[in-house]
């Protein structure tokens, strides 16, 4: 396999490198662009724009939703509402023709000489000029009409709802036809346009400009232009051409197309001066020859090559030599055996479902894809619900998926913790299978975390062994293992097996006195006073010896005999591997058979997950922990490792059966370190309450109606209202409408315990860098 330096870890021997789960192929196969999921081919997919959004929102080919409009007229009464108004204006206008208005040319005379009109108040025009003044008078009158008919009639709102609204082209044939109408009117002159506007031109120019042609023709065409302008602003003809060029003209990016190249051209490692390798990948990607996960891998490694001309360089010889296999990951896969769910490795997002068209979330995230990343589960994520709820189907599996996926871009490393037989992706999936309990298994675990100093061994082991035990400090119990892991180790070179620290732990005589005489025949008298110490210590009041020792005797049975071996020929899987490759781990629990020894290995592996977290020095890969059941896994020492991991580009997702697995006096540091929340279909109100109380509240705005009864005065207004009661049955009655600001729950115990639907969950989320959303209703399905 060709990995070029690019993900080897610095200072780690060949042996630390855990083998794969399963061997990785002679010859990468190429990769399949017709999947069942039905992802789309590379080139749309590199093209397809993701535009930043809120945290939580699928990015990848998003598109805002259009801008809420406001609860307006219904249909029914707005269309009934315009032919009344046309109807209305048709009779003034019938009735102002037919001269049937009173004073309707005192207006007109008024700023008009008197000799230009016959004597009395509806007496008409006596000469030519008063003749022309009353046709630009009707004129005007024409338009106010027409201005007034349009707003009564509410046609603007008309316009937008069902003509604007569906679009092109409809818009624009809707406008033609209508201007088309409209010339007709103006020209058999049923409407007042030609004759005002050659009078107007008259009087300003004089008539004897009429006596040119082509003045004539011009003044026609502008007239004719005049009345198409409305109409073809109202159609938006100039946008539908330039769409429709635009359509017609190639893209930018193609193949022999002007212009900046597309994502497909490879333009950042043009821009480096790499050519010759961005030709090699663009003519991979054409030929089907790459998928996502060679894309986010070499942009990766020429990203992360950078600092490094000379890994760079070897990097460009492999991509000409190798193409799209160049820099593969440790494992020699380019790809999962299947995928569940839908990915964005240019995101680095897990589509988990689409926020509900709910009328708790705000309007522009309703319908719009809801999806997780490494810059959320950096803040770590705790879901809650009951079983068959979805935590491991629609949560767990995705954010496994998608960060084996990222594993094999060289982007993460992730360690998924889950029972015999869940559903977390096959083994082919991963690098790594450790199934604790079963003969097959290829690799054991490592109870100390692969270190080897006794002090951080005995901390990490203590919060394991008796973390969840009230009532005693993991600090003493720690200082007890540490006082019988040093003086072992000094005598035999590792760390004691399962059975050999139980028999220190329960002060067997023979074990103690052996390993006694061992240190004092090899002169460590620092051990021998280590030991000496344990043994006074041995059997006093507050003594977590005899509490270790039955825990420990919780591995120390015949289904994990040939487990956490620490001799010579152990096999061990040390978390510490999780520090510099992006391997992918699955370990698998024996829930069903040993209940008690999984939690205990539960809260091991998290704490020797924050533990080595915070020790890694090179924390450019996302290393992210999943325990698909948390269930008395968290104690005080995990809570404060937990809220450490969003400064270490490091995270974890907890999933409980209800919060009260967790000790309650951790209720609220558990909820208050981690980032992301998710309640789902099913909790208790008790959960619920939880929840409710960290979200929060908001400000939210009432309104309360009152209906207060009418009393009348007089005798016909009193008859009115007891007719009306007669026929409606009801009294008559006035509302009051109080609108108020008041400052509510966000989600109450109540709405998330009885009324979210199955198959939705409330999810709030937070980025590293602080931006938040608030909890919304997200269709898990969807």
């Amino acid at each position: 396999m060709d990995t070029e330096g690019m993900y080897d870890a610095l200072g780690t021997d060949a042996g630390r490198v855990p083998r794969p789960a399963g061997p990785p192929p002679a010859v990468p196969p190429p990769p399949s662009h017709t999947p069942a999921a039905g992802r789309p081919p590379l080139t749309e997919w590199l093209r397809t724009p993701r535009p930043a959004r809120e945290p939580g929102v699928w990015r990848y080919g998003h598109t805002p939703r259009p801008p809420e409009k406001p609860e307006g007229v219904p249909d029914r009464a707005l269309v009934v509402g315009a032919l009344i108004s046309v109807l209305s204006a048709l009779l003034l206008w019938s009735l102002w023709r037919n001269g049937y208005l009173p004073y309707r040319l005192v207006p007109l005379k008024l700023f008009t000489p008197g000799e230009w009109w016959h004597i009395g108040t509806s007496g008409g025009p006596r000469t030519i000029e008063g003749v022309d003044a009353l046709t630009v008078y009707e004129a005007l009158l024409f338009g106010l009409l027409v201005y007034g008919c349009l707003r009564l009639g509410n046609w603007a709102e008309l316009f937008r709802r069902h003509v604007a609204g569906r679009g092109q082209p409809f818009l624009a044939l809707a406008a033609a036809a209508a201007a088309g109408l409209a010339q007709l009117l103006v020209w058999k002159d049923a409407v007042p346009v030609v004759r005002p506007v050659l009078v107007v031109i008259a009087a300003v120019f004089g008539g004897e400009i009429y006596q040119s042609q082509n003045v004539v023709n011009l003044i026609y065409a502008l007239i004719t232009l005049g009345v198409l302008w409305p109409f073809a602003r109202l159609g938006r003809w100039r946008a539908l051409l330039a769409a429709r060029r635009a359509a017609a003209a190639p893209a930018p990016g193609e193949t022999g197309a002007p212009g900046v190249p597309g994502p497909d051209a490879w333009p950042e490692l043009r821009e480096a001066g790499r050519t010759d390798a961005a030709e090699a990948l663009a003519a991979a990607v054409r030929a089907g020859r790459m998928n996502d996960v060679d894309v986010a891998r070499l942009r990766r490694a020429f990203s992360a090559g950078r600092a490094h001309p000379e890994r760079l360089a070897a990097l460009e010889e492999a991509v000409l030599r190798a193409g799209g296999a160049a820099a593969l990951h440790p494992s020699g896969a380019r790809d999962l055996p299947a995928r569940a769910a839908r990915h964005d490795l240019l995101t680095g997002q897990v589509r988990i479902g689409a926020w509900a068209d709910d009328p708790r979330n705000p309007y522009a995230r309703r319908g719009s894809g809801a999806a997780l990343e490494p810059a959320l589960l950096g803040t770590c994520l705790l879901a809650v619900g009951p079983p068959g709820s979805g935590k491991t189907d629609r949560l767990v599996r995705p954010v496994v998926e998608s960060l084996a996926l990222q594993a094999l871009a060289g982007q993460a490393a992730v360690l998924a913790v889950g029972n015999a037989g869940e559903p977390l992706g096959p083994d082919g999936a991963y690098d790594v299978v450790v199934r604790v309990g079963d003969p097959a298994s290829d690799h054991d675990f490592d109870l100390y975390g692969g270190t080897t100093d006794p002090d951080e061994a005995a901390g990490v082991l203590a919060e394991g062994l008796v973390g969840d035990v009230e009532g005693l400090d993991s600090r003493r119990a720690a200082t007890v293992l540490a006082q019988l892991l040093g003086p072992y180790r000094a005598v035999h070179g590792h760390f004691p097996g399962v059975p050999a620290l139980r028999e220190l732990l329960d002060g067997d005589r023979a074990a103690v006195g052996a390993l006694r005489e061992a240190l004092s025949a090899g002169g460590r008298t620092a051990m021998l006073r280590e030991l000496d110490a344990r043994t006074r210590q041995g059997g006093g009041p507050g003594d977590p010896g005899p509490v270790l020792a039955d825990r420990i005797a919780l591995l120390d049975r015949p289904a994990f005999a040939s487990f956490f071996a620490t001799g010579p020929e152990a096999r061990p899987f040390s978390l510490r591997s999780l520090e510099h490759l992006p391997l992918r781990v699955r370990i698998d629990l024996p829930e069903r058979a040993h209940a008690e020894a999984s939690r205990l290995l539960t809260r091991l592996v998290l704490a020797q997950f924050t533990a080595i977290a915070a020790a890694r020095t090179d924390r450019s890969l996302f290393v992210c922990l999943v325990l698909d059941d948390a269930t008395s896994a968290v104690t005080a020492g995990t809570v404060r490792g937990v809220r450490r991991l969003r400064s270490l580009n490091a995270g974890a997702v907890l999933t409980l059966r209800t919060v009260d697995d967790v000790p309650e006096h951790l209720h609220t540091a558990l909820l208050g370190g981690v980032g992301c929340c998710m309640a789902f279909c099913g909790i208790s109100t008790w959960d619920g309450k939880r929840f409710a109380d960290v979200w929060g509240k908001e400000w939210v705005e009432t309104r309360e109606v009152a209906q207060h009864a009418v009393f009348a005065d007089q005798p016909f207004t009193r008859a009115l209202h007891a007719l009306r009661k007669l026929v409606t049955g009801k009294a008559v009655t006035r509302d009051a409408v109080t609108v108020r600001r008041v400052e509510r729950e966000r989600w109450s115990a109540s709405e998330l315990a009885y009324h979210l639907p199955a198959g939705h969950a409330v999810l709030s989320l937070t980025r590293v860098d602080g931006e938040h959303a608030p909890p919304l209703l997200v269709d898990l399905g969807g």
